[in-house]
């Protein structure tokens, strides 16, 4: 989950190192260092903090000679955020150092036995663990630091994608990955390490892929892949990025996350694109192409992915016909669930590297069943461990609260939707016509709504913004909405939230309600509007005030009703998820909570 950076080459490394991880904070923000070889000796400066921390002790030192350097952002797993556990770390000697992202399970065991070989610890942390574990392998394989990776790794249990320097050898640097994200970029005299690539993407954009259980090890001028246990060779393809740096700048906007519920409209499009034969309205997936239409499918993921896949499920079973199962992949992995062999699992990430829903995959294919990955980034682990992969082509999302990427996700599961229907025989021609039409439409709609919607997201937020806690509410596909809804609310304003299915209120939540608990609809005119019309009118026989997402012309009296562009069904989710994201937003931003970066979070859940 943390940001890691590594460069050796001909530029002056801190400042590129801190650079770039600028643009991995969204991975890791609680403290940040850095390290470089100088006159012989392994420097190491971290801050407690954010990144504008670091740079502060930086500038009172001259460490700008370098030409070698790597750098770390964190988010805490093993110690409190506090400077001794911040990355990176140093051995005994002082003559190694490391950075970490992921977790190290059998660190306790190890670190009890260096202990015993007379090895001081000086933070909480499982990392510097790690580098004394390298360190003591030193000694056995005679200072060849590659074989001591090697070895060390050989004794570990975990996950892990790690960058090692060496004070012995000035201008090299060495990485490794276990199940943890890692890159490799390839430039003209000068290599670059990064969890992800927008931490080198100014520089070039030709990356190397690394997967599991390989080594790299980098120079300013060369470059070799080699596998991590045996150290034999490994041939890896270049491959070229097509993203530009504008990609992760703001665009004008005061945040990403308003930028990228913004950018909404593009998503839709980009989703589309090359994805609907205009001329017979069908849909084309040809990355699908020798799998048959799923007798079962099982979905798979965390968070507001796993959000979307509910809302697919709704999707799925009533217009393809496909009996569907949706599972929180945490909850998952660790169950000895029944998947019968005319399954498929589809995996949702936008990172493509959860690490509870890549556990389930690996699960799904231990099982015999072939696994879809429905993920933003290319390359990813997901990507690459899946045997199918749909691209949701939202582009880069920096803000750590997800909007842009579920936009695309429903884009896609309902492009899935369509597909299977269609292949199945359940769907028409007119009704995938017409479904179709809607979604290619559904941009302008948005262009047209999105000011509108933020201008009534604001003024609700200042009505509501002394509020302690919300009941969401929504039936059939609007149930998973309502639960992103009150996610997004809790993610970045830190109110209470919670999303209920309308007809369970009155089983328990209805207790809460009272003057001071405001209740937050989705009321739109669909099949489910009388019986949620039913339901707002018991939250109101207790005074409880009521926002209602809605269409014009029903018949519904509330305090606050919140008139949207009516689309028809399944279309209505692409109006109600950005008034939903717009209101936590506004929310956010109007009581100065830091909206990009909210406390506790990680835009890439590594890490269980």
């Amino acid at each position: 989950m943390c940001g890691i950076i590594g460069y050796c080459g001909h530029r002056p490394a801190v400042p590129l190192v801190v650079e770039g991880l600028r643009r991995l904070e969204y991975r890791g923000y609680d403290s940040a260092g850095v390290s470089f070889v100088a006159g012989g000796e392994l420097s190491v400066i971290r801050a407690e903090g954010k990144l504008s921390s670091l740079e502060r002790k930086l500038e009172r030192q001259h460490v700008f000679t370098a030409t070698s350097g790597m750098g770390h952002t964190r988010w805490a797993t093993h110690g409190p955020p506090v400077e001794r556990n911040a990355h990176p770390h140093l051995d005994h000697t002082g003559r190694l150092a490391i950075i970490h992202n992921g977790i190290i399970e059998n660190y306790q065991e190890i670190k009890a036995e260096l202990a015993q070989k007379g090895v001081e610890f000086r933070s909480d942390t499982d990392s510097e663990v790690l580098v004394n574990l390298i360190s003591d392998c030193l000694e056995d394989v005679g200072g060849d630091v590659t074989r001591a990776i090697s070895k060390a790794l050989s004794l570990v249990e975990g996950a892990y994608a790690i960058v090692v320097m060496s004070a012995d050898h000035p201008g090299t640097l060495w990485a490794t990955r276990a199940a943890s994200p890692l890159v490799m970029g390839v430039g003209t005299g000068e290599n670059f390490l990064g969890s992800d690539i927008p931490a080198f993407l100014p520089y070039t954009r030709d990356v190397v892929f690394l997967e599991d259980g390989e080594l790299v090890k980098i120079t300013a001028t060369t470059w070799e892949v080699l596998k991590t246990d045996t150290l034999a060779p490994v041939d890896k393809t270049v491959s070229r990025i097509n993203w530009d740096v504008q990609a992760a700048e703001k665009g004008g906007f005061k945040h990403f996350m308003l930028k990228e519920i913004f950018e909404q409209p593009k998503v839709i499009r980009d989703c589309l694109l090359g994805r609907v034969d205009q001329q017979s309205g069908q849909v084309r997936l040809p990355e699908l192409d020798g799998l048959p239409v799923p007798e079962r499918l099982h979905i798979v993921a965390c968070g507001t992915s796993y959000h979307a896949g509910l809302w697919g499920l709704y999707l799925l079973e009533k217009l393809a016909g496909i009996p569907v199962q949706v599972e929180i992949a945490s909850e998952f992995r660790y169950r000895d669930p029944i998947l019968p062999k005319n399954g498929v699992v589809l995996a949702i990430s936008q990172s493509g590297e959860t690490m509870d829903t890549m556990a389930g995959v690996k699960l799904a294919k231990s099982r015999g069943l072939p696994v879809i990955g429905l993920c933003n980034v290319v390359g990813s682990s997901i990507s690459r461990e899946s045997d199918y992969v749909v691209y949701s082509q939202a582009g880069p999302e920096i803000s750590v609260a997800s909007t842009k990427a579920m936009c695309s996700q429903l884009c896609a599961l309902l492009l899935l939707t369509l597909y299977w229907g269609r292949r199945s025989g359940r769907l028409d021609t007119a009704q995938c016509t017409a479904i179709l039409r809607g979604l290619q439409d559904m941009p302008r709609v948005l262009e047209d709504a999105l000011p509108s919607l933020r201008a009534e997201a604001q003024r609700l937020a200042r009505h509501y913004a002394e509020a302690t806690s919300f009941l969401y509410l929504g039936r059939g596909p609007s149930y998973p909405l309502a639960l992103e809804g009150a996610l997004k609310l809790k993610e970045i304003s830190y109110i209470h939230a919670e999303g209920y299915a309308s007809g369970e209120m009155k089983h328990g939540p209805i207790a809460l309600i009272d003057p001071r608990f405001p209740t937050f609809a989705m009321a739109l005119d669909d099949e489910f509007f009388p019986k949620v019309k039913s339901n707002l009118v018991e939250v109101q026989a207790r005074a409880g005030e009521i926002i209602a997402l809605t269409n014009e012309g029903l018949d519904l009296a509330v305090e606050h009703p919140w008139f949207v562009p009516k689309a028809q069904a399944p279309l209505s989710a692409f109006v109600v998820l950005p008034a939903l994201q717009l209101f936590a937003y506004e929310m956010a931003d109007y009581l100065g909570k830091d909206v990009d970066q909210p406390r506790n979070l990680a835009k890439s859940v590594t890490v269980e």
